[in-house]
């Protein structure tokens, strides 16, 4: 019965161990894509920041979801690059995995992923949509019903 118990917690989110190990790792990157050189066209002259990061339950697999600095708004060029940009950190995701393992104390250094976090470009939609003078008068208008 306690083995089914355990099973139904996991399926409705991610463990304290999980978040814990996620924030703990998402730090650690940080740090590693700032000190680290990392030799690839598609990351030179780059700031990268770790938005995320997602374990597996047994914290051997890290989903690391990224945002290129300036993306967007402030450097269409670097928004342009986005894909490019987390393909060479998946092709550069051992040598950073080793990089990253002398920056944590954990039993296992996870296996690495990134994805590019689609939430800004979602909250920029969403700043867009609202600053839409056709989308203020209605919402004007509901405020006054």
């Amino acid at each position: 019965m306690s083995r089914h118990r355990h099973h139904d917690r996991n399926t409705t989110g991610p463990s304290q161990r999980q978040l814990r190990a996620g924030e703990l790792i998402r730090h650690a990157l940080v740090e590693v894509l700032r000190e680290e050189e990392i030799h690839d066209p598609a990351l030179k002259g780059v700031s990268v920041t770790v938005t995320e990061v997602r374990l597996s339950p047994d914290l051997k697999h890290a989903t690391c979801f990224v945002e290129p600095l300036g993306a967007g708004v402030a450097d269409a060029e670097v928004g342009d690059h986005i894909d490019e940009i987390v393909k060479a950190l998946n092709g550069h995701a051992k040598f950073i995995r080793g990089a990253l393992g002398r920056h944590i104390d954990m039993k296992f250094t996870p296996d690495l992923r990134f994805r590019h976090d689609e939430s800004f470009d979602a909250a920029s939609h969403m700043d867009r949509l609202f600053n839409d003078p056709r989308v203020r008068a209605d919402l004007e208008r509901s405020d006054e019903d």
